[in-house]
């Protein structure tokens, strides 16, 4: 992996998530959906906060989120190219990559979409409307479509606590860049042993060589 195989996965995620979130908002009402198979839907909802439909403080706590993000960004890209610089694992680079690609598809909602789009309710919204976006720079909402109800459970009224409720699962509508992020973190996870045991193996590398080359009498060989 190198810069512009790891920018151009950036860019592809972008560049996916940007044209998924555009087409729903200017195709779909807000609370709007379309059913594709029993357990996936279409289903289009705003969010002021974090991944996932999760909101967070209001107003102050969307401006506090979307600078938090912003920084964010700077610091994934660095850790990017200090990863790329330092030759690590490729699940690495690729999780990383991902990682960055959701942040910046999210925080490009945040500041821009409130600008550029009038409101969805109860009307598919318009892009670049004449008289003005429906929030000031930095207070656009999420978009979000994706929504997979796997199954349904009615609990029996004997359960105690959850007795008589319903549970969906999977509940949350997510987009394409959380799935990017969820995804970078489930690699970190899983791969874990590929991507630190890789750094290890180097390190230990690096070890043996200058042993060798501190060694003037060539009594290591």
């Amino acid at each position: 992996m190198n810069l512009k195989k790891s920018l151009s996965l950036v860019l592809i995620v972008l560049l996916i998530d940007q044209a998924v979130k555009i087409y729903v908002k200017t195709h779909f009402q807000l609370g709007e959906y379309v059913p594709v198979f029993d357990w996936f839907k279409i289903y289009f909802v705003e969010n002021n906060g974090m991944a996932f439909g999760t909101e967070f403080g209001g107003k102050a706590g969307k401006l506090f989120l979307t600078g938090f993000r912003l920084v964010a960004i700077g610091g994934i890209f660095y850790w990017l190219t200090n990863s790329l610089k330092k030759n690590e694992s490729p699940w690495l680079i690729v999780a990383i990559s991902l990682i960055l690609a959701g942040a910046i598809g999210n925080i490009l909602d945040s500041v821009f979409y409130g600008r550029i789009f009038s409101d969805s309710f109860r009307h598919v919204a318009t892009l670049f409307p004449e008289n003005g976006g429906y929030a000031p720079w930095f207070q656009g909402r999420v978009v979000d479509m994706l929504y997979f109800p796997l199954f349904n459970i009615d609990f029996p009224a004997s359960i105690p606590l959850i007795g008589g409720k319903h549970f969906v699962f999977f509940e949350p509508v997510f987009n394409i860049a959380d799935a990017a992020i969820t995804i970078g973190v489930a690699i970190l996870i899983l791969f874990n042993k590929k991507i630190f045991g890789h750094k290890k193996d180097k390190l230990q590398y690096q070890k043996n060589i200058d042993k060798v080359m501190n060694d003037p009498d060539n009594t290591i060989a």
